[in-house]
């Protein structure tokens, strides 16, 4: 009876689709944004990801911004609209709890799209103006520490 159960637990586990690895930064693209090749860094001790992004306001409902700044070289300038959105409390390395807009939008890594769940957050001391936390990577990657931008090289010999 032992074996007939760890067999059965065993071919449970192939069934299961394998987690990709991911290194510690990489490139993604965020295609409803308009935003292509932005380098991203995984964090695997924040909760939440978020986003780079600057003037961010609030007119009758609709949730308005602009991602990355000037200094960008995907910045374009142009203003996004959210009627979706939601406010989420975030707890920062620090301790300082802030509140913060989150959106939620498609992001593109290893040539396959997922639904990211983001944080505006105004990035523009950090190195990386995204930021991948547990709750994306959570079921669908492994992290390797000492690898970096496999997607986008999986991206680049296409």
């Amino acid at each position: 009876m032992y074996l007939k159960t760890r067999l059965l637990v065993y071919f449970a586990q192939l069934k299961k689709p394998l987690k990709k690895t991911i290194g510690r930064i990489d490139k993604a693209d965020f295609p409803e944004l308009d935003l292509f090749d932005v380098a991203v860094k995984v964090d695997t001790g924040a909760y939440t990801s978020s986003i780079h992004c600057k003037n961010v306001k609030v007119e009758a409902g609709i949730l308005k911004c602009n991602f990355l700044d000037k200094e960008h070289p995907a910045y374009d300038g142009k203003e996004f609209s959210f009627k979706d959105y939601k406010l989420k409390k975030v707890k920062s390395s620090n301790g300082i709890v802030q509140t913060r807009y989150m959106i939620q939008t498609t992001v593109r890594l290893f040539s396959e799209n997922h639904t990211i769940q983001l944080t505006l957050s105004d990035r523009e001391e950090m190195k990386f103006p995204v930021l991948l936390g547990r709750k994306f990577l959570n079921k669908k990657f492994i992290v390797d520490t000492g690898l970096t931008n496999l997607s986008f090289k999986q991206q680049t010999k296409k």
